[in-house]
């Protein structure tokens, strides 16, 4: 029988329920233990390399696709920008830019959801990667997401702080002046300095309990618990290697950021395809 296009209302109302059916059903889940905390790996610096090489080979297959899934990341970097050049938030600039990372893992949970696909031999289009609101710890996804997204929030608290009580509350007269008054004075050094050390505080604790977490959570049927204890055991079990693959994302991000956050359109896909194939190798 040959098939037709059924009304389009229809379609989109059977697609809204099916998704509340899945979120409301996986939401019972987030605390549960499905299956056995899993294993975790040793892993070397191969694997990081092994990891780049196969993320690359997914984005080199699926480019177009994964670069139309991201590019909503950039813009919003290139809106709050254009927030921040307001001359009494410009002290938050700097932070807000590198804060922004944090969401980096977010952003990116529809490319891990394309190398899933890949790797199962199921369609790995665009449209098929936003099926990823039907997977069963979807909820999950969710509140891991809301969790990064406040770490991000209390980071520009603390960043917003730390100006006060090194610079004081007023704002910049400009820029120029701005710059002078952190770059040629003890307190402005005082301040990036501390900014620096808690925003690695801040990236650590992302890094820690994201770096397997979102991959697995959409890998299988666990709960949000499970999944970022197993992030954070593998961070233990290799904290070398951990460390460096944070580097790496990190160096490769403010590559990314450059220009105008434009190259975050390349570089974020490539990182969420190897973020996956990280993580085979780090969980069993």
């Amino acid at each position: 029988m040959a098939q037709t296009i059924g009304n389009p209302g229809t379609w989109l109302a059977n697609v809204i329920g099916r998704t509340g059916r899945h979120v409301a059903a996986s939401t019972s889940r987030l605390g549960s233990e499905d299956v056995a905390p899993p294993q975790v790996q040793t892993l070397s610096m191969q694997d990081i390399r092994g990891a780049l090489r196969d993320g690359w080979a997914d984005f080199q297959a699926s480019r177009s696709d994964v670069m139309f899934l991201v590019l909503l990341y950039p813009v919003m970097g290139l809106v709050l920008m254009g927030i921040g050049l307001q001359m009494s938030l410009v002290p938050l600039l700097f932070p807000l830019v590198a804060g922004f990372a944090l969401l980096g893992p977010v952003a990116a949970v529809g490319v891990y959801e394309i190398s899933r696909r890949r790797e199962a031999g199921e369609d790995a289009g665009m449209l098929s990667a936003l099926k990823v609101v039907e997977r069963p710890s979807f909820s999950a996804i969710l509140v891991l997401g809301l969790y990064l997204a406040m770490l991000f929030l209390a980071w520009m608290a603390v960043a917003m702080t730390l100006y006060s009580v090194t610079m004081g509350p007023g704002a910049p007269a400009s820029i120029g002046a701005f710059l002078s008054q952190v770059l040629g004075t003890g307190a402005g050094w005082t301040m990036i300095v501390l900014g620096c050390g808690i925003g690695f505080v801040f990236a650590l604790v992302v890094l820690a309990v994201s770096v397997v977490a979102f991959p697995l959570l959409l890998d299988r049927k666990t709960g949000l618990p499970v999944a970022v204890e197993t992030s954070v055991r593998v961070t233990r079990q290799n904290p070398q290697v951990i460390l460096a693959w944070g580097a790496l994302v990190a160096g490769l991000l403010v590559l990314g950021s450059l220009p105008f956050l434009l190259g975050l359109v390349l570089v974020l896909p490539w990182l969420g395809h190897a973020t996956w194939h990280l993580y085979r190798r780090a969980v069993k």
